[in-house]
């Protein structure tokens, strides 16, 4: 569950359930996704973007495992296990009073931190061959690699918007580009000169 890509007013029923007539629009009871998951494992994406008041309601299913739909009285049990991701520092977020401690306490278990992508460039040779095959796939074109150059380019990039990133510089090179291997022209990234970048266009109108 994706939190932020979902409107306030529904994250509980989205999260929790909802019965029949619980809000506007409630044609019929809706399982929610700890139901649903029942026996299984549920992701919840950016956990940080949870709003205030439904913190209570996420901390009480962890502790019990119990939980009610919206709009109902009854209390049900669901066996899940939760998985939680974030990009925001939740200890900030708890000094600043933005995120409840007893919910960060009891979500802090097993604590797994991937670090950016520019502190583990050891992995992006491996991302660049995964995203170009994805690419070249869907764009029906035939592209072995990348130059030796562009490789090196990629390599030494900081990447400030991290695996995002480095698929959309592959994808637009693999859509743009008509060169094989990929030539480091081909590949936009933040903080490159907006001149070097036209330049290329115009190159490849002339060949078009």
């Amino acid at each position: 569950v994706n939190i932020p890509s979902l409107p306030e007013s529904l994250i509980e029923s989205e999260l929790f359930g909802a019965e029949k007539g619980a809000y506007t629009g409630a044609g019929e009871r809706k399982i929610g996704k700890f139901e649903a998951a029942g026996g299984g494992t549920l992701l919840l994406d950016e956990i940080g973007d949870l709003p205030v008041h439904l913190q209570v309601k996420l901390l009480r299913f962890l502790q019990d495992r119990e939980f009610s739909r919206l709009g109902a009285s009854a209390v049900l049990r669901s066996d899940v296990r939760v998985l939680a991701a974030t990009n925001r520092d939740l200890e900030r977020a708890v000094a600043e009073g933005a995120f409840r401690a007893d919910l960060f306490y009891r979500l802090d278990v097993i604590r797994i931190a991937l670090p950016p992508l520019r502190e583990r460039k050891e992995d992006i040779p491996s991302l660049i061959d995964h995203f170009l095959r994805k690419y070249a796939v869907r764009e029906k074109k035939e592209i072995r690699g990348l130059s030796a150059e562009a490789l090196g380019l990629l390599v030494g990039h900081a990447y400030p918007g991290n695996v995002r990133e480095l698929e959309n510089a592959v994808e637009r090179a693999v859509v743009t580009s008509r060169s094989d291997p990929l030539p480091p022209e081909a590949f936009v990234l933040a903080g490159r000169s907006q001149a070097r970048e036209d330049q290329y266009a115009g190159k490849q109108l002339k060949e078009a």
